[in-house]
């Protein structure tokens, strides 16, 4: 049972931290944020990955939200969008944990 809660909690870590990111783009930009980068110079572009790798697994269960309610998309493809957005956040979210303990 422990390796369990460590493995849920460093993916609720990795999603709290996309959620963040995402939100905090929202906030000062003003639109949600999407996977598309316009590429308006290399160290906007670069950072702007960078970005959207760790507030990824939030756009993704995003999308899969409004396609599940607006677009009447299957269930399982929000399951698979679900599955993929924990992994994502279990990596990111372990990422984090280890650049906390460091510092």
């Amino acid at each position: 049972m422990g390796p369990a809660i460590v493995y849920l909690y460093v993916t609720a870590c990795g999603f709290v931290l996309a959620g963040v990111l995402s939100s905090f783009v929202q906030l000062v930009s003003g639109e949600p944020m999407r996977f598309g980068v316009e590429p308006k110079s290399t160290l906007s572009s670069i950072g702007g990955v960078i970005l959207r790798v760790f507030a990824g697994p939030a756009i993704l269960m995003r999308n899969a939200w409004r396609g599940m309610l607006i677009e009447a998309r299957p269930k399982v493809w929000f399951g698979a969008s679900l599955a993929v957005a924990a992994l994502w956040s279990l990596f990111s979210g372990a990422l984090l944990i280890d650049l906390i303990l460091t510092l």
